[in-house]
Order: structure tokens, then sequence, then C-alpha cells
């Protein structure tokens, strides 16, 4: 009869692992932060999104109500369902992070890692054409994918480490 021994990952496999996670969940704190900016500009005078200024769009939250309040309150209830939906990514991710990709749960990376990648596949082309894509507007969200992608990258290594270990 064989048995076998169950190995333990290393403590630097768990110190990445939990870092790596750890700041992937930072970045999931980040979208839903970009999220609640999203949503108090629809709100506020500024109504239009963050970074999106006269030289991309050409009249403001009061020319466009005046123009058409229905295409106002349509414009302003794509503002809400976008950025609820940045928050539950963001809300996903986190979750997903601490309570799966810490414990060494590939699924959960992987799960993580493609629903923000997925929003993004979809969102980002869309803004070059018409050259919403500026600074201003996609900074943020850039920076904090950056920051995400370095938390899944470490994340991913541990994991790869543990199951070559194991």
């Amino acid at each position: 009869m064989t048995t076998s021994t169950a190995t333990r990952p290393s403590r630097d496999q768990d110190t990445k692992l939990r870092a790596g996670a750890a700041i992937m969940a930072v970045g999931g704190l980040g979208f839903i932060g970009y999220a609640v900016i999203f949503l108090i500009r629809n709100f506020s005078d500024s109504f239009l999104e963050l970074g999106i200024g006269p030289n991309e769009v050409d009249v403001g939250k009061d020319q466009i109500e005046k123009f058409s309040p229905s295409l106002y309150d349509y414009i302003g209830h794509l503002h809400i369902a976008v950025s609820g939906f940045i928050a539950a990514v963001g809300l996903a991710v986190i979750g997903l992070a601490w309570f799966g990709v810490r414990r060494g749960q590939m699924w959960a990376w992987v799960t993580a890692v493609a629903a923000p990648v997925l929003g993004l596949v979809v969102a980002l082309p869309a803004h070059y054409p018409n050259h919403f894509d500026t600074f201003g507007h996609l900074g943020l969200i850039y920076a904090d994918t950056a920051l995400f992608v370095v938390g899944a990258a470490i994340a991913f290594v541990a994991l790869r480490e543990r199951a070559a270990s194991s």
C-alpha cells in the first residue's frame, strides 16, 4: 500500500499568495472608488464622466437637459447603471481575491481576473474612435488596473509554485 503525504505550501509561497491577493483586493476597492466618482459626477454640475470636458463633448449638463430632458435622463440612467456594474465587479474581485485566491484557489484567481478583463475589453475600445481616451478619463482606471495586474501576477506565481510543490 502506498501512502502519500500532503505537502504544505512554503512560508514564502503563503506570503506571496497573501500579498498578491491583498493587492488584487485593493485593486477591486479601486474599481469601487472609480464607480463612486462616476456616480457622484452624474448628480453634480459636472454630469459628464471624469476627464471628459469641452474638448471631448461641446455641451454640458444644462445644455443637454435643455436640448432634451429625456436624453438627459437617459444619459443619467446609463451613468448610474455603469457605476453599479463597475462597483459590482470591484466587489466580486475583492471577495474572490480575499476568500478564494488567498486560500490558494486557482478558480477564484481565474474568475477574479476574467471579470474586470471582460469589462475592460468591452468598454475600452469605444473610448478611442471618439477621442474619449483622455488621461483624465482613463488614467485612474489604468492605474488601478496596473495595480491589480501586479497583485494578480504575484498571486499567480505563488499559485503555480504551490501547485508545483504538491
